[in-house]
């Protein structure tokens, strides 16, 4: 059994990576109704100038709508009429510049349309822009900058169970959740 399992970790070890294919996505929350006229911009002078661009439109309201933003750790219902998931994927790095110009400006086009104080984002795209730790103490004020963009309120209730259950911020990353300092709630 032990060299079936040393054989599984060689063989993960000396993979190799299959494509050189690299991508930039980002999320909003729209929370006012885009006009055709938005669209048609949106979709024609933008969307359809990169053949590698995906755009996923997400309803929201109805029952969704009802539950409580603080009832679940995903906090954007009320409000939002869809979510809007945009996806570039390139091949060559040198155009990685580009690339991240052209998702900012599709993100800027949908600005006057998106959630505002803070423009929220879905919690699956780490979306670095909108800021990130800087090292293991990040202070929840600091975090504060991204994390109010994906949790909302909900941010400092799992400020405080990360606190409770990693209080030496083992389990981090860019955007992890931060630890309170000792004492606070």
């Amino acid at each position: 059994m032990a060299d079936i399992q040393r054989n599984k970790t060689e063989v993960l070890l000396q993979r190799t990576q299959q494509s050189k294919r690299f991508f930039k996505a980002k999320s909003d929350y729209v929370t006012k109704p885009i006009s055709e006229a938005g669209l048609e911009g949106l979709s024609l002078h933008i969307m359809l100038q990169l053949y590698t661009s995906l755009l996923i439109l997400s309803p929201f309201g109805g029952r969704m709508s009802e539950i409580s933003n603080s009832e679940t750790l995903f906090p954007p219902r009320k409000g939002n009429l869809c979510e809007i998931q945009y996806y570039f994927s390139w091949d060559d790095d040198k155009e990685t510049g580009k690339y991240i110009s052209w998702t900012r400006k599709v993100c800027g086009y949908v600005a006057a349309y998106a959630s505002k104080s803070p423009r929220a984002a879905y919690m699956n795209y780490r979306d670095l822009d909108l800021g990130m730790n800087k090292d293991a103490n990040t202070s929840y004020a600091q975090a504060s900058l991204w994390g109010l963009s994906y949790f909302k309120n909900n941010f400092r209730r799992l400020a405080q169970v990360k606190t409770l259950v990693d209080p030496g911020n083992f389990f981090r990353n860019e955007q992890s959740i931060p630890v309170l300092p000792f004492g606070e709630k």
